[in-house]
């Protein structure tokens, strides 16, 4: 009966662990599976690379910054030529010495052999030539020892306005004919000064109104170059250049060109500062003034010399004299020279007159030579 029992527990023991399988089964069966955690991150897919060739990182192109238009430079005001004479006859109050010197002789109570002997030596130490100072001894004492004139200063205000040349035409021809601009061609040594004129000349033509083009033609000077540009540049004035060591006269001959296609009034090129000893230079002179006029005639040719050198200057004006026909001159650093007469002894060598003189290092210290303002400050009045 005892093994009966244990028999009949152990099947129902069987049945119902077979049974809660069977649950167990069905109830899995019925169970929604739980979605995954969400890892997924953006991936930048790079386009297909071709084949043979190794995949590039693909990266967001970098952020573009427009540049900010730059600021239109502010134009100077060039000043008028009214205020340059007021201006010149200041500076040249500084020049006296020569005047009073000449003064103090010819006051003297008694004029003999000695007071001319030194009146002649005042007036060659100031540079105003040998011929020049013959011919102003010889006025002098023809007035005041023959006629009795009895004001030295007055005689010798009136003598030495005439040796200077109160009529000489002194306008510069900055205009051409048949719609063509007027061509000034600046000549001169290194050092006188030359490129900072043609600069200062743009600025009173400027100051009149004028449409002017400046050709950088000292290609031999990157410095000269730039140094125009720069003086373009403040008053608006356009600057033709080339290439370091470019032909001289290619650079002229497209500055000329531009002017033209412009229609300016006027044309300036400022030329290597030529050596007076060298030949081919100075020959090279006479080929940018031919090359400019295939296109329009040279109105003016402006000799730059330096006030300061004295006689070394004379020389160098006979030199370019015989390069190229120099119509007028420019006297630079008047101010700094005592020997105001080689504005007397450059005229009488060229036979052509002084049209400008500088009297400093200011943009506008260049002003048409008034004569009667130079005798005037010459005998300090």
């Amino acid at each position: 009966m005892d093994s009966l029992v244990l028999v009949i527990l152990l099947v129902a023991v069987v049945g119902l662990a077979l049974v809660g399988l069977v649950a167990g089964l069905v109830v899995s069966g019925r169970r929604k599976p739980q979605p995954l955690p969400d890892t997924h991150t953006d991936v930048v897919v790079s386009p297909p690379e071709e084949a043979g060739t190794t995949p590039t990182e693909v990266s967001a192109p970098p952020a573009t910054i427009e540049p900010e238009a730059p600021a239109a430079p502010t134009l100077e005001k060039p000043e008028g030529t009214a205020s340059r004479l007021v201006r010149l006859r200041q500076r040249l109050a500084d020049q006296g010495s020569l005047g009073r010197g000449l003064l103090a002789l010819l006051s003297r109570d008694k004029l003999d052999e000695d007071t001319w002997e030194s009146i002649e030596d005042t007036l060659l130490t100031a540079d105003v030539g040998v011929k020049p100072t013959t011919e102003l001894v010889e006025q002098l004492r023809t007035r005041l020892r023959v006629d009795g004139a009895s004001d030295p200063r007055t005689v010798l205000g009136e003598e030495l306005l005439q040796l200077v040349g109160p009529d000489l035409d002194r306008r510069l021809q900055v205009t051409g004919d048949d719609g063509k601009p007027g061509v000034v061609l600046v000549v001169g040594v290194n050092g006188a000064g030359k490129t900072t004129t043609v600069g200062k000349i743009s600025r009173i033509l400027v100051a009149e109104d004028r449409h002017v083009v400046l050709g950088a033609a000292d290609t031999f000077r990157a410095a000269a170059v730039e140094q125009l540009a720069t003086w373009g540049e403040r008053v608006g004035v356009d600057v033709v250049r080339g290439d370091e060591g470019a032909d001289p006269a290619s650079v002229a001959f497209r500055a000329v060109e531009a002017g033209i296609d412009a229609g300016a009034d006027t044309v300036i090129v400022d030329t290597a500062g030529r050596l007076q000893n060298k030949q081919g230079l100075m020959d090279e002179l006479g080929k940018v003034k031919r090359v400019i006029e295939k296109l329009a005639p040279v109105t003016e040719v402006l000799l730059v010399l330096d006030a300061t050198t004295g006689q070394n200057g004379m020389i160098q004006a006979r030199v370019f004299s015989e390069a190229v026909d120099v119509s007028g001159i420019v006297l630079t650093k008047l101010d700094g020279s005592a020997k105001g007469g080689i504005v007397v002894a450059v005229q009488r060598e060229l036979g052509v007159p002084v049209k400008l003189v500088g009297l400093g290092e200011g943009a506008d210290d260049l002003a048409p030579f008034d004569p009667r303002a130079f005798v005037d400050a010459l005998l300090g009045g």
